[in-house]
């Protein structure tokens, strides 16, 4: 039996799996990176080692540190979560050397299907050795790790170098393993993928299918379970085929199944050999809890003949803090407030943690379950719409959006969603009356200047931002006998916190928050992000023209061959690449130009608005 319980992982990872521990009373043991020193999965858990530094190649990749914490904290088991070393023969290897038990697959199938190149020569598929022209488009992709880091898309035969050895660098960073391979690139299929669970006995259950279309930047923002849409048969022939993969490499535990479905086809792309993101939607629908039974699997225990029957339908979106709007840059910055009324969150994020540079950006997930596909998205789009978000931006808007979009409530959506319709689910769509509740709740309880008279008082006005679209609005309200009042507005009540508002006979009620020169408004009609501004601008802001800006805090991790001052560069010209958040970001040319400042050099460290290069005309 497992007593003590190390999870290889951080943030929600780490917490989803201490859940499951502290229900069956195994203790907890957690690692940290410096960065990660007193995140919540560090204050839940009965123990926690230092990894020393920040990147995860220092710490979360450090398997030797990681089986030395836990044999110094008195662990016997080693649970690897998802990403980091979850996928890491050597470590696996590591593990059960050291004694302890390992709460995954055995090594071996680790090493038969972690790495996607071995995967696909077990299935029968052979990558591409040489790339033409008529090959086009190319997927470059990461022989190990998933979430999207390590893969390109290549259209042109002149770009294939280039994405190659920057999909190296990024897997090399993300995995420690830098080896990329090349296939054929399918577009607008849909990602359907099935979970596995099998034991040490020949048990192997086929849990049913999970659809995660929608992606970005080939990682998945919105999963569902069951796929829909999908024919008797050729769901039997997913199970088939994922089972067979299952049995090739005498698996055990959880893992997953991936396949790209076109029409009736079913392309077999990967089997992860771990835990998914996404198993919530899993558990939802079949009423069971996959870490415990990757527990009981791990302690030997045999699982019944059958699985149980699954029920309705669950969809899970990943709350991101990123700007979907330019480019999805990451965001970073003080999380003040994370709140999803009614439905499941899982969440590596607590009120007032900062969000870093050195992790994926996603802050939380949340899950909604119903009798049917319907109800349960519209539930998670509802409860999406309520949450209180304060702090850096997020996708929230665009989950929101996604989930009532067409397509998608009509189950037609597949991988190239975002790519047709991101303009229209990006565009800003601002509470009209949200600058205005901010101006009132900031003014509630400040006294006028002088006495009451018998004449129409002066507006008093109050500028703010929206973030993260940039517009100017300015509030006007006066102060009255009566209290604050605004034109072709009935303002019913006012506080510090909330104001209610009427127009048009209907009265809506927004509240606010405030948190340094920043505004939350949250009203039924969305949420909207305030910067307040100063009455009169600073006139020394400005920004000499062709300014290159650190969009995000990173690290320079390199400059591309021949851009230096003086160089001409042309407009949209790769120039240098950040790494921010385990992904790496390009950083373009603005216009046709000189290269006039160059400060950018590999391994600085920037943080968001820093001067990276100017390029002028």
């Amino acid at each position: 039996m497992i007593r003590s319980l190390l999870v290889a992982n951080r943030g929600e990872i780490a917490r989803r799996v201490f859940r499951t521990c502290r229900e069956l009373g195994i203790a907890t043991v957690a690692v940290h990176s410096d960065a990660d020193a007193g995140a919540p999965h560090v204050r839940e858990a009965d123990a926690a080692v230092r990894l020393p530094g920040d990147a995860p190649a220092d710490t979360y990749l450090r398997g030797d540190l990681i089986v030395k914490a836990a044999l110094d904290a008195g662990a016997d088991a080693v649970h690897p979560g998802y990403g980091f070393l979850s996928e890491n023969a050597e470590f696996a290897t590591a593990v059960a050397d050291a004694g302890l038990t390992w709460v995954g697959p055995p090594s071996a199938a680790i090493e038969a299907m972690a790495s996607k190149t071995r995967a696909k020569e077990l299935m029968g598929i052979a990558p591409l050795a040489e790339v033409t022209a008529d090959d086009l488009p190319v997927l470059v992709k990461a022989a190990a790790g998933g979430g999207g880091r390590g893969m390109r898309v290549v259209r042109d035969l002149a770009d294939l170098d280039g994405e190659l050895a920057a999909a190296r660098a990024e897997a090399a960073s993300a995995f420690g393993d830098g080896e990329v391979f090349v296939e054929p690139y399918i577009e607008d299929g849909r990602h359907v993928e099935v979970q596995i669970l099998a034991d040490a006995h020949g048990t192997v259950w086929p849990l049913g299918t999970r659809d995660c279309s929608l992606q970005r930047r080939h990682q998945k923002v919105i999963e569902e379970a069951p796929a829909p849409g999908l024919t008797p048969e050729l769901t039997e022939t997913l199970y088939e085929m994922a089972v067979r993969a299952a049995r090739a490499t005498d698996y055990r535990g959880a893992g997953t199944v991936e396949f790209l479905v076109v029409g009736s086809t079913a392309h077999f792309l990967e089997m992860n050999t771990r835990l998914q993101v996404e198993h919530p939607v899993t558990e939802e629908i079949f009423g069971i809890d996959l870490v415990a039974l990757q527990l009981s699997v791990a302690e030997g225990e045999a699982l019944p003949d059958t699985p149980p029957e699954p029920r309705g339908h669950a969809v899970e979106a990943r709350l991101y803090a990123e700007d979907p709007a330019a480019g999805w840059a990451p965001q970073t910055g003080t999380l003040h407030r994370l709140d999803v009324p009614g439905v499941r969150l899982d969440s590596g994020c607590a009120d007032g943690d900062t969000i870093g540079i050195h992790y994926d950006p996603m802050l939380a997930k949340a899950v909604a379950w119903a009798p049917t596909r319907a109800a349960a998205v519209r539930r998670l789009a509802g409860a999406l719409e309520r949450a209180r978000v304060h702090g850096p931006v997020t996708n929230r808007d665009l989950l929101v959006r996604s989930l009532r979009h067409p397509e998608f409530t009509g189950a037609a959506m597949d991988t190239g969603f975002y790519d047709r319709h991101l303009p229209g689910l990006t565009a800003a769509d601002p509470d009209p009356h949200a600058p205005l509740a901010a101006a009132l709740a900031d003014a509630h309880g400040r006294s006028r200047f002088g006495g009451w008279r018998n004449v129409p008082s002066q507006p008093q006005a109050k500028r703010y931002r929206t973030e993260p679209d940039g517009e100017e609005h300015e509030a006007r309200y006066r102060h009255t006998r009566d209290g604050l009042t605004a034109d072709g507005v009935q303002v019913v009540a006012v506080s510090a916190d909330r104001v209610v508002l009427g127009s048009g006979g209907v009265r809506r009620t927004y509240e606010v928050a405030v948190h340094g020169d920043r505004v939350y408004v949250d009203s039924p009609l969305g949420a909207t992000a305030l910067t307040a501004l100063p009455r009169f601008p600073d006139p020394t802001a400005r920004q000499e023209p062709g300014s290159l800006l650190a969009p995000m805090p990173g690290t320079v991790v390199r400059v591309a061959d021949g851009v230096a001052e003086g160089a001409r560069v042309a407009a949209g010209q790769p120039l240098l690449w950040l790494e921010a958040m385990k992904m790496e970001h390009k950083i373009t040319a603005p216009a046709t130009g000189t290269v006039t400042a160059l400060h950018a050099e590999p391994g600085r460290q920037v943080e968001v608005g820093a001067l990276l290069a100017v390029v002028s005309d």
